[in-house]
């Protein structure tokens, strides 16, 4: 080598091992052919981004919190509708927003307010836990909800999915929220064969959305697109709308004619049958209620007084006894000793009528109930002290409409309250 010669400028064999051999010819086209290969996919897949924007574009559904994406607008639809559907969502979320406009009014919200805001939508723990992350955006963020998935997913009621859309749609972060919907959307396009419900096949959907969304100059659009996508074309439980979907041509289950073969989901687990009588009591204008406990379903709601199981009358008469509402012990059950006695003058207490039956579901459990409407005499202030002092509570109907927080699992028997008291 010459002096002031560059090594990379050196002529080598091939057999050399200086790490400056020239690539030959044929090496120099399989690179290319590679590269080649390379952005003809980068453009394929930014066409399949644009393919579902311009769809979106022109068939987005029109909902309130989409139209003012703040930060605090896209958290409370998502969490309010985890387990509620999007039409019947609105109007609670347009209630709420009226009387709790921003974090800072959450935060300062009373257990009474946001739990009777929330009344009709179910899973009160997801109210409680917006109430508890309202408070602590106040207090750790200076009243800004934070912007990254990380630290979004360290508020109460916050998972993976809620976080990604919230940092996707309010701060446009190029993060995919993965939810049941998308995961069938998932299985048609790639034809996947797999439990779809195993963690294998969250992270498999992950990795194919997360191509799309880094295409996206908006990723909340795209979010939001493959929301309405999964929602309105790529249908459970039946034919999905392919004719209608802007990436048909791309799905392997369309192509093949097996799109109800897709996703593959285990057998559901049955759910848990309980039985209960419901005792809907009046007093005059008043109707008792009382707060179940802080644990467990239903945490800390008002319920109309019910016990285990479908009572005969005489039973139920016993169960009044307990509850101090009937003139004489029938022999309460020894299940039903739960009650605590309340005040034993009272008389001329009368099961009214027989009421008809309910039936609510819940994810994992089913209650099936029965009835009792029941009449007893008005009370002094003494004496319904006492009976709050043993739980139960008199409350007016205009009290019960406003102010009481009564689960939809007892809509049934609070209409028949309210129509006919």
């Amino acid at each position: 080598m010459r002096d002031g010669e560059h090594p990379v400028k050196q002529r080598c064999s091939a057999a050399c091992l200086c790490g400056f051999r020239k690539s030959t010819g044929t090496e120099r086209e399989q690179a290319m052919q590679e590269t080649k290969k390379e952005r003809e996919t980068a453009a394929e897949e930014k066409k399949q981004t644009d393919e579902l924007l311009t769809w979106y574009a022109e068939n987005r559904r029109i909902l309130p919190w989409r139209e003012d994406p703040t930060p605090y607008h896209v958290w409370l639809s998502e969490i309010m509708l985890q387990q509620t559907r999007v039409e019947a969502g609105k109007a609670y979320y347009l209630r709420f927003l009226e009387n709790l406009p921003d974090i800072a009014s959450l935060a300062a919200a009373s257990e009474e307010v946001y739990l009777k805001l929330w009344e009709g939508l179910g899973y009160y723990s997801r109210v409680r836990n917006l109430h508890k992350a309202a408070v602590m955006i106040m207090e750790e963020y200076g009243g800004k909800m934070p912007d990254s998935p990380e630290k979004l997913e360290k508020l109460p009621g916050i998972g993976p999915y809620s976080a990604a859309a919230i940092a996707s749609i309010a701060f446009q972060k190029p993060v995919v929220s993965v939810d049941g919907n998308l995961l069938r959307v998932f299985a048609r396009m790639m034809e996947y064969g797999e439990d779809i419900k195993a963690p294998a096949a969250r992270k498999a959907a992950l990795a194919y959305y997360g191509v799309g969304i880094s295409k996206a100059k908006r990723p909340g659009d795209f979010n939001q697109a493959l929301m309405d996508l999964g929602a309105g074309i790529c249908l459970p439980n039946g034919e999905p709308l392919c004719l209608l979907c802007p990436w048909k041509e791309r799905c392997l289950a369309h192509r093949d004619g097996r799109e109800t073969a897709y996703p593959e989901v285990p057998p559901k687990k049955e759910r848990k049958k309980e039985k209960l009588t419901v005792f809907l009591i009046r007093s005059g204008d008043f109707l008792a209620v009382r707060r179940r406990g802080e644990d467990g379903l239903l945490a800390g709601l008002w319920e109309f007084p019910n016990v285990p199981g479908w009572l005969k009358e005489e039973e139920a008469e016993g169960v009044l006894a307990k509850m101090g509402l009937w003139k004489e012990d029938s022999g309460c059950p020894g299940e039903l000793a739960e009650f605590s006695p309340g005040p034993k003058s009272r008389i001329e207490t009368e099961i009214l009528r027989k009421l008809p039956t309910a039936k609510h579901i819940f994810s994992h459990i089913e209650w099936h109930m029965t009835g009792y409407e029941v009449q007893v005499p008005p009370f002094s202030e003494k004496e319904r002290e006492k009976l709050r002092r043993s739980g139960i509570f008199l409350v007016t109907r205009k009290e019960l409409m406003e102010t009481y927080s009564i689960p939809s699992a007892f809509e049934k028997y609070k209409k028949i309250a309210l129509e006919e008291a």
